[in-house]
């Protein structure tokens, strides 16, 4: 995205070699939640460090894992209880699906439309938010299938604009319609007693900061009931705080139960750490051995995740979370009212995982503006990610962000579109 150097970073900041500093809405794409650099985490790795570095899980236990197992039973929800830990996002999402298929004997998996779960083989063969992420790799993974994922959005501009419905009544059909197709997809493509899993993120990532809406999940949830199968959340980027609880599929409007739950990211503050939580009853079905890995709950990784835990209770980070969101939306919205109609399309998120689209139909002849915009805020000192096929931004600030912060990125935000719109109105 940039040439930049980091040097160094502090909370909501990072500096460059040459001592710039920049406002850092993008977290490292969803990660140090706690902020660069939290000086609780930076402790507890300097003291693990220097004691074990390097503990091989197949060989034996080591404490930072240990304690890590409890603190994680003690925040997970519904029932949860048993853990496995990997290194990357896609390696847990690889070990979510080995379970699943160990677990039901059974070959395929269903995935949603503008899902992102990584960029290994099996994982890209999940993934569909962008074709450049599996461009000229196939032959990928056999035996997925995707089902279209409720976004909204999109499907209202479609009907409204074609007088079709009421935008009351948009949400509730758009949901209907997501789940009569998964219906229609087990009549048409693959025999429901021959899937393993469907794996869904409660809130899209790379797919454009989507939620889903209320009902989907339940939807879902009822639908793998009914056939036996196992529903997989992959909650890599909306996990640990992001949306204002600690995972995303324990909001009461997008509640369901999830047999197995993926989560990395903002687990440890930074460090390479990830890992699948599901009930014993499954993991005990999966033959001894079969998931495993070299660098598998480093230790150094288990005691910035044990810090970062407690960062988050012991410092109200959920609290912050939810009204610095409500603060971010209610900024956008009226920066949103301010600029010509219909150039922002939509603003919506859940705690601080925010997303702001505008009006394109993601064409190839589309210019999108947020690209545009994202390098204009780079100018004035503030780092903002584009995401989906759509023209989006996302803002990704550390959990840690203050009042004052958020402010500053509102208003940088809005003097770089305003530059970027008066530009193309005078071209």
């Amino acid at each position: 995205m940039t040439d930049l150097v980091i040097e160094r970073g502090a909370g909501s900041y990072i500096w460059t070699a040459d001592g710039t500093r920049y406002l850092d809405m993008t977290c490292g794409i969803g990660v140090t939640n706690t902020g660069h650099c939290h000086p609780k985490v930076v402790e507890a790795c300097q003291e693990q460090i220097g004691k074990l570095i390097h503990g091989q899980v197949n060989i034996a236990y080591h404490r930072p894992m240990l304690e890590l197992c409890d603190n994680l039973t003690s925040i997970m929800p519904y029932d949860l209880d048993t853990f496995f830990f990997w290194n990357s996002g896609a390696e847990a999402v690889e070990a979510a699906i080995k379970l699943a298929r160990h677990a039901t004997k059974r070959p395929n998996v269903i995935a949603f439309q503008g899902g992102y779960h990584g960029r290994t083989i099996g994982t890209m063969s999940l993934t569909t938010s962008k074709r450049i992420y599996r461009a000229g790799y196939g032959p990928l993974m056999p035996g997925v299938h995707v089902s279209p994922f409720p976004y909204v959005h999109q499907w209202k501009n479609a009907l409204v604009v074609d007088g079709d419905v009421d935008e009351s009544d948009v949400t509730s059909r758009c949901v209907a319609h997501s789940l009569e197709q998964l219906e229609l997809l087990f009549k048409q493509q693959v025999d429901p007693n021959e899937i393993a899993a469907m794996i869904v993120e409660p809130v899209q990532g790379e797919g454009g900061y989507v939620p889903a809406p209320d009902g989907f999940m339940a939807g879902l949830r009822d639908v793998c009931d009914a056939h036996g199968i196992l529903l997989v959340a992959d909650e890599v980027q909306s996990g640990f705080g992001r949306t204002g609880t600690m995972f995303a599929c324990e909001d009461q409007d997008m509640g369901a139960r999830p047999d197995i739950l993926v989560f990395a990211k903002g687990i440890a503050s930074g460090l390479p750490l990830s890992g699948i939580a599901s009930r014993k009853e499954l993991m005990d079905l999966q033959p001894a051995g079969s998931q495993g890995g070299t660098y598998a709950g480093n230790a150094v990784a288990c005691a910035a995740a044990n810090a970062t835990l407690e960062v988050i209770r012991g410092e109200g980070l959920l609290a912050n979370t939810k009204a610095r969101g409500e603060q971010f939306m209610t900024g956008l919205r009226a920066i949103q009212a301010k600029h010509p109609r219909g150039l922002i399309s939509d603003v919506r998120g859940r705690g601080l995982m925010i997303g702001l689209e505008f009006n394109g139909d993601g064409s190839a002849t589309d210019v999108p503006v947020g690209p545009q915009v994202s390098a204009r805020c780079l100018e004035k000192g503030m780092l903002v990610l584009t995401t989906s096929v759509y023209d989006t931004l996302r803002f990704i600030p550390p959990l840690t962000v203050s009042e004052a912060e958020v402010e500053e990125a509102l208003a940088i935000f809005d003097e770089a579109l305003t530059e970027v719109i008066g530009e193309q109105l005078a071209a």
